[in-house]
């Protein structure tokens, strides 16, 4: 059942439910100036005009969404103003083939900047940040929340960017990382302090900014956490000898996640599957293929059980796209959420290439 937003008749109490990775007092927050927005909600009265909110300078604004399209305040930044995409909430395929090119990258984590900048230079967007691509797909490994301090900005751009690669025949594929699932059930620990301000002035924790009433919330919510494409499968972390074991299916998988995000990690804990699905050796989770002493031929396994040659993987940190097992594996966290640089991985033509952060492109 969605929910509606009463504004600001939410308890305050809310917002004691935000917690970070590094405290601040309060003082200091109202100090630094917030620019941030827009937030956009369900509302109880379906008739009346939609309602945009945004943190100009500390201070709550809102205003009506004009058609399909969001304007922000006057002097209110330079903050997205999205189009809406009415097809937002719509469920893709899990399973793609014969698609001519793909760019794959990940663990972007708030860092808007170095992502536009990224793809810029490699252009798969153009000067003004629009889908470059044409009818190639682009893969979105996950963990685009936390950590950084352009979270929002980030997750509207990837929004604009998935009704325009649908328009021109190409893909966005946005996986659900461990921290996307870890806000979305109140797991606030890497949450950038910045985002106590908007917390505080909509009178609701930050998981519930992204709530199920939210715009972005519903479009999350219909996203994939594994994809496959041609011969590769995309997700997060990896996969483990134990998927085979319990004999899923991709679409029950993503199904499955689907249905059990919002709850809390006890609820998760207590079913056996989920439990595996969401920790662990889940596939947003699992670190093995990095570990000394992997055996591969498990990974031999788990490339038949899919029939696929390459598995690619964010999740865990590396100083740029990395090649292992005579690329069976390919690990696309090249570190971006340091905020200095990154890469991404472009598969083409049987090739596949690092996309360097200043548009060189070298053989993987």
């Amino acid at each position: 059942m969605k929910k509606f937003i009463t504004l600001p008749s939410l308890a305050l109490l809310a917002f004691t439910h935000l917690a970070i990775a590094s405290t601040t007092t309060s003082s200091s927050t109202e100090a630094s100036a917030v620019t941030d927005g827009p937030y956009l909600f369900n509302q109880a009265n379906t008739d009346a005009p939609k309602t945009a909110y945004w943190i100009c300078t500390n201070k709550l604004l809102s205003t009506q969404v004009q058609g399909l399209r969001l304007v922000s305040p006057d002097n209110c930044g330079q903050l997205p103003q999205p189009t809406l995409n009415p097809k937002a909430d719509h469920i893709s395929a899990g399973t793609y083939s014969n698609i001519n090119k793909i760019v794959a990258l990940s663990d972007v984590h708030g860092q808007y900047d170095i992502l536009l900048t990224l793809l810029r230079n490699q252009n798969i967007i153009d000067k003004d940040n629009n889908w470059a691509f044409g009818d190639g797909h682009m893969v979105m490994t996950g963990d685009m929340f936390d950590r950084g301090h352009q979270v929002n900005e980030v997750l509207w751009f990837m929004y604009k960017l998935d009704k325009q690669a649908n328009e021109a025949g190409g893909k966005l594929h946005l996986l659900m990382g461990n921290h996307e699932q870890m806000v979305m059930r109140g797991d606030l620990r890497y949450v950038h302090e910045r985002y106590q301000t908007a917390a505080k002035l909509l009178e609701r924790s930050y998981d519930e900014l992204y709530d199920e009433s939210s715009e972005i919330g519903q479009w999350l919510r219909a996203k994939h956490t594994l994809v496959k494409i041609n011969d590769t499968l995309f997700l997060h972390g990896g996969i483990s000898g134990e998927w085979i074991d319990r004999e899923l299916t991709l679409a029950s998988a993503n199904e499955l996640y689907r249905k059990n995000i919002d709850k809390s990690k006890p609820e998760l804990k207590q079913d056996e599957l989920l439990n595996f699905l969401f920790f662990g050796n889940g596939p947003t989770w699992f670190r093995g293929y990095f570990k000394p002493g992997y055996d591969e031929t498990e990974l031999d396994k788990i490339l038949d059980y899919f029939d696929v040659e390459h598995i690619v993987v964010g999740h865990t940190s590396q100083e740029q796209v990395l090649g292992l097992y005579n690329n069976k594996v390919i690990a696309v966290d090249s570190s971006i959420k340091e905020g200095m640089s990154g890469e991404l991985l472009l598969m083409q033509d049987n090739t596949l290439t690092r996309g360097l952060y200043n548009g060189e492109r070298i053989a993987l």
